[in-house]
């Protein structure tokens, strides 16, 4: 009866210890704490872009091929204006993939409109925090002002309309690739004070491949 009693306090003990510890290691678990994003892609599609759209659009996919079911893209092409091409799941390939073959093919428009396509990429992203996203923009192309200059990139307003912007979404994120080096240099200085070094990515062809960790950082993922 004795033997009886000691193993049964024994393993009463060992449970004890046991569900001690599964208490303190679930404890220390920090749960991810996810939240869906929504891309607003700019995508230059002028004359003198024309030769990287190959490279871009392989880049969007891949992108998009890390992103969640849950999160969202929206494709705006930039030209002698600006507008959306697509919008729906990053996991719709073959939708984007038709979406950009089919409106960027633009072989004769020499004019771009990166202000134009900025703001309406914002304004998106004001929409979709409301819904419940975290936004971000990821400007692709060689950031050349070309054409009407009413739509062109005004390097004074941008750093004021972001901070606008951050005012309803704090956790903004912004993205350049395929410009020059020169470009991005001016991209850093006009917006790194705004942005932070996390939230604003920037990489030239050469270094695009590296940059995407970096953008996955700076949405919190």
């Amino acid at each position: 009866m004795n033997k009886r009693l000691i193993t049964i306090g024994f393993i009463i003990l060992a449970m004890a210890i046991i569900a001690k510890s599964l208490f303190v290691v679930a404890k220390n678990i920090k749960i991810d704490d996810f939240h869906k994003a929504a891309i607003v892609f700019v995508i230059d599609s002028s004359q003198s872009n024309q030769k990287n759209l190959p490279a871009e659009l392989k880049y969007v996919k891949s992108l998009c091929a890390i992103l969640d079911p849950e999160d969202a893209v929206k494709i705006i092409k930039v030209s002698r204006s600006s507008y959306l091409i697509y919008e729906g799941t990053p996991a719709d390939i073959q939708g984007i993939t038709k979406a950009v073959e089919s409106f960027t093919a633009n072989k004769k428009d020499n004019y771009t409109s990166y202000g134009e396509g900025i703001k309406k990429a914002l304004g998106y992203c004001l929409t979709m925090q409301k819904e419940g996203y975290r936004p971000s923009v990821v400007v692709i192309g060689d950031l050349a002002n070309e054409g009407i200059i009413s739509k062109q990139l005004n390097w004074e307003t941008l750093p004021q309309n972001i901070k606008n912007v951050q005012k309803y979404a704090p956790e903004l994120a912004m993205m350049f690739v395929f410009a020059p080096p020169q470009k991005l240099d001016k991209v850093k200085t006009k917006l790194a004070q705004i942005l932070g070094e996390t939230r604003l990515v920037t990489a030239n062809a050469a270094m695009v491949d590296k940059s995407d960790s970096r953008f996955l950082k700076a949405i919190g993922r």
